[in-house]
């Protein structure tokens, strides 16, 4: 059983924009030690809004003028299933699909599990299906333990990944961008076990095809 949500963001007349998801292009897979604000390719394309005086005179529309019409930027969907073990994001652009690391490897350990590679082979056809040719693959770890200790498992982990991913991925010149982040950029509270699970994760992120 999954749950499902569903947002929805439109330009409005003073032209605020909720940004989506973007994917950063890379040449090789490698590792990034410079720590960003937040992930790249989340980063937010508009400033919060600024307050408005709706009565304003320069807010009127002069005389025979008319609104442009609504546009829709993007949609986000996410599914999650009860159990947390999977987690899928969609937007107009991309896809975003984060494994709980419990569902690939033992404990402190980037050696998969008798099920990893079926998981993984999954996605990979589905980035086969959308023509993909950049992926992202990212590794995740709660705030137990040394942060450098969480920064070699995580990007251990993400390799593994890739790895797996590279062997069924058939798009000619795929790009893969691989980094492990340690508990950096948390999903849920590390305070609870049930929060630490679901920030233990790999995200796999690639570009929608043309065609939903």
């Amino acid at each position: 059983m999954t749950t499902r949500h569903r947002v929805s963001a439109a330009t409005a007349v003073a032209g605020l924009v909720i940004a989506g998801v973007h994917i950063l292009g890379a040449t090789v897979a490698y590792a990034d030690d410079i720590k960003p604000s937040v992930p790249p390719g989340t980063e937010p394309s508009a400033a919060a809004p600024v307050a408005i005086d709706s009565n304003a005179p320069g807010l009127k529309i002069p005389q025979g003028g008319t609104l442009a019409p609504v546009k829709v930027l993007d949609i986000a969907e996410v599914v999650e299933d009860l159990g947390g073990e999977q987690r899928r994001q969609e937007t107009n652009q991309t896809v975003m699909m984060a494994l709980q690391a419990e569902v690939l490897f033992p404990e402190d350990s980037a050696v998969f599990n008798a099920q990893a590679a079926a998981r993984i082979q999954a996605i990979a056809q589905e980035i086969n299906q959308q023509k993909a040719t950049r992926v992202r693959v990212f590794g995740f770890t709660d705030d137990q333990g040394s942060y450098e200790h969480g920064k070699e498992l995580s990007k251990q982990r993400a390799d593994a990944v890739q790895a797996e991913l590279a062997k069924t991925v058939t798009s000619p010149g795929v790009i893969f961008d691989v980094r492990g982040y340690s508990e950096d950029y948390p999903i849920a509270d590390n305070g609870t076990e049930e929060g630490r699970k679901k920030n233990r994760r790999v995200e796999v992120t690639f570009p929608r095809g043309s065609e939903r």
